[in-house]
């Protein structure tokens, strides 16, 4: 069996790790991970073939040649050598995690930090047990100044072995809500999981950025050193107004007006969230706002004008709280007409069906002028059947009908519904 050292050696002499035949590049090291329907050991002769230098396995009837490198386990290798290479860095490592808004959250600050230094940082969703390893394995240490790993859960603990590998000094949790409840069971057990960042910023003597408003937050941050940000509270001090649908923040300490590309205010505190941060590394304020500015969604509360219509697409993913918030935002626009289109929520297990309730509950407190809304879990509910749809193909016909000309619309729906497809029809 091989070292975790020996293979850092071999990595120190590659182009970078890869975990996937298809984009294997000259001189990798391919990690021949396992999955529910494959076993990456399987693919190594191909990925040696394609020009990787060296295959990490850990079956060893898969051994066929010297370039094949045994171990014990591959992900665990893969999540030590991240761990190694990430103690090998003498440079600020955020962490970020959240219920809702972690990504976006990640973006902003990488585009803030991204005027002063060279910052790596979580590509895509690349934030579970195997997406915080490869990001922390691309990071070149000859020129790297700041690190943003981002780090999703959908199970107890997972938060506090991703903080085992990335060891982040510095972190920010955007808020704790309803996600992932099947794999959670409990909200008691997401606080838990999502607190274990502070926890690992404590044990390394660094520092968090915590929302002031949020008294849950506040509570578990209270015996770390932090730097806080709120409506016009701690000390960031902001205040948040729509301007034709999109965030605007003023910043009466420094006397500066940010208009954002953002739609919703719920945004508000994760552009604050930058902005603190921003601030805390140097950042000089005319670049905070330069760069906040310049910041273009994608699919991720982004406001787009098409055919007379202003669409509120915030498609990337949904779970009960970030669709609460987005419905109840949509609620508070002096604008009208106003329309719903929704896609189901996933991972919620039992709790599914009674999520859901309380979405269509929500929905029946405003005065809404059309909801469509898509998938097997509200069709579950009370909902008027004249809202739901179970097949995409009606509701885009029943789209072309009924939705009013000059309507504001929410588009929202977790990733697997796609409902960023109906921006075809629409």
């Amino acid at each position: 069996m091989i070292s975790v050292n020996e293979v850092y050696n071999i990595f120190l002499q590659s182009t970078g790790v890869n975990t996937d035949t298809k984009t294997v590049m000259h001189g990798n090291i391919f990690f021949g991970l396992k999955g529910n329907r494959y076993n990456g050991n399987s693919f190594a002769g191909e990925a040696l073939e394609k020009g990787a230098s060296f295959a990490v396995i850990d079956e060893p009837k898969y051994k066929i040649n010297e370039q094949c490198l045994l171990v014990d386990n591959v992900l665990s290798t893969l999540q030590q050598l991240a761990n190694h290479h990430r103690n090998q860095l003498n440079i600020p490592v955020i962490g970020i995690t959240g219920t809702n808004g972690k990504t976006t959250t990640k973006e902003l600050i990488n585009h803030v930090l991204s005027t002063k230094y060279k910052v790596y940082a979580t590509e895509g969703n690349l934030n579970n047990h195997i997406g915080v390893p490869l990001t922390l394995l691309k990071i070149n240490k000859k020129d790297a100044q700041i690190a943003i790993i981002e780090m999703g859960a959908n199970h107890v603990g997972e938060i506090k072995e991703l903080c085992q590998i990335a060891e982040p000094n510095y972190g920010i949790i955007t808020n704790i809500g309803k996600a992932h409840l099947e794999g959670f069971g409990s909200v008691d057990r997401i606080i838990e999981t999502k607190s274990a960042l502070y926890q690992s910023v404590k044990a390394n003597h660094g520092t968090v950025f915590v929302n002031s408003g949020d008294k849950l937050l506040m509570e578990f941050s209270s015996d770390i050193k932090r730097i806080t940000y709120g409506q016009l509270s701690g000390n960031c001090k902001g205040i948040c107004q729509e301007n034709n649908l999109l965030i605007k923040i003023i910043l009466p300490d420094h006397s500066v007006e940010i208009q954002t590309q953002l739609a919703g205010d719920y945004n508000f505190y994760n552009i604050m969230g930058a902005i603190t941060v921003g601030l805390y590394f140097s950042i000089p304020i005319d670049d905070i706002k330069f760069a906040l500015e310049k910041y273009i969604p994608n699919n991720r509360s982004q406001l787009i004008k098409k055919n007379n219509k202003f669409i509120i697409i915030d498609a990337y993913n949904a779970n009960p709280s970030s669709m609460e918030l987005a419905i109840c935002n949509l609620a508070k626009i002096q604008t009208s007409p106003k329309s719903l289109l929704l896609g189901d929520m996933f991972e919620l297990g039992e709790s599914s069906v009674k999520e859901h309730q309380r979405i269509v509950d929500l929905i029946r407190k405003y005065s809404f002028d059309t909801v469509y809304l898509l998938g097997e879990a509200f069709a579950k509910t009370n909902a008027d059947t004249s809202w739901v749809y179970t097949n995409a193909e009606q509701l885009s016909i029943a789209l072309k009908k009924t939705l009013p000309e000059n309507t504001t619309l929410l588009i929202k729906g977790s990733r697997a519904m796609k409902m960023e497809l109906f921006l075809n029809i629409i």
